[in-house]
């Protein structure tokens, strides 16, 4: 005696059913992914400025002008960086953002971030000067883990 199945069809309508799941899952991961902000987008380097060079491509070295209006602008309250940011340098005790001495940032990355931003540090493009940028990202990338 045969036992007649309720739905004939029931491999094939799975197989459409575990495809159309994993096409959505790899989507929710992709906009996950997007949304957090972990993909560098290509158009961030190219709208940094440069940090200062010799002619052979090497940094500047910083002097103590550029060190103390480094200082300056990171303590202020438009830039607001000790909010955030740890920097044994500047007394900043910040918890939000990372703690500066132990990443050690290069002067391109902190042009970078404070430029632009990312994730949850906002751009201060429009707030800080080109000059006001530069020397907050030649303070930081120079005195970063020397207290």
């Amino acid at each position: 005696m045969v036992i007649p199945r309720r739905d004939a069809d029931f491999p094939r309508t799975l197989t459409v059913f575990v495809l159309v799941s994993c096409v959505f899952f790899v989507f929710q991961i992709g906009a996950v992914y997007w949304v957090t902000g972990t993909q560098e987008i290509e158009t961030e380097a190219a709208e940094t400025t440069p940090a200062e060079t010799t002619p052979g491509g090497t940094p500047v070295p910083a002097d103590d002008a550029v060190l103390l209006a480094g200082k300056a602008v990171f303590e202020s309250t438009d830039a607001g960086c000790g909010n955030c940011h740890t920097l044994a340098d500047a007394g900043a005790t910040g918890t939000v953002g990372p703690n500066l001495d132990e990443a050690k940032p290069p002067q391109e990355l902190v042009v970078m971030r404070v430029t632009n931003g990312k994730a949850a540090m906002p751009s201060f493009k429009g707030t800080l000067t080109e000059r006001q940028i530069q020397d907050v990202a030649t303070y930081v990338s120079t005195v970063a883990g020397t207290s």
